[in-house]
């Protein structure tokens, strides 16, 4: 099963889209593993994943360096700010809060979605007509 976990999660995390949410989802779910340590695993999970992410989307020339370089200073203040909070949440809160950042997500992308299939649409309609 983590070997499944682990593929999944590493997939979609080389697609950009926040391997991690799936790791940290699959691990309390399916393994029942508290969430503490979910979002632990997942940082270990992290490095190792983004940084080939890192070296294909280097290659590919798809890293905007100037943008890329406060993200990274930021993300990692943020990271160590986020961190030390959730060390000291209930785990029933830290977990609601996880399901509630997945809701957001959820309808983030289904608008997104929703948002370019009309667009496609309008332009295939404007070829077309």
């Amino acid at each position: 099963m983590e070997i499944i976990i682990g593929v999944v999660a590493g997939i979609v995390g080389g697609l950009g889209m926040g391997g991690g949410t799936i790791l940290i989802l699959l691990l309390s779910l399916l393994l029942d593993i508290e969430q503490h340590i979910a979002q632990a695993t997942n940082v270990i999970f992290f490095v190792p994943t983004a940084v080939s992410a890192i070296i294909v989307s280097l290659k590919n020339h798809n890293i905007n360096i100037k943008i890329g370089i406060p993200v990274i200073i930021w993300g990692c203040i943020g990271a160590f700010v986020g961190a030390e909070i959730s060390t000291y949440m209930d785990v029933g809160i830290l977990r609601k809060c996880f399901g509630a950042f997945l809701i957001i997500v959820a309808i983030y992308q289904s608008y997104e979605y929703i948002k370019n299939k009309k667009r496609h649409t309008n332009e295939k309609q404007k070829k077309g007509g």
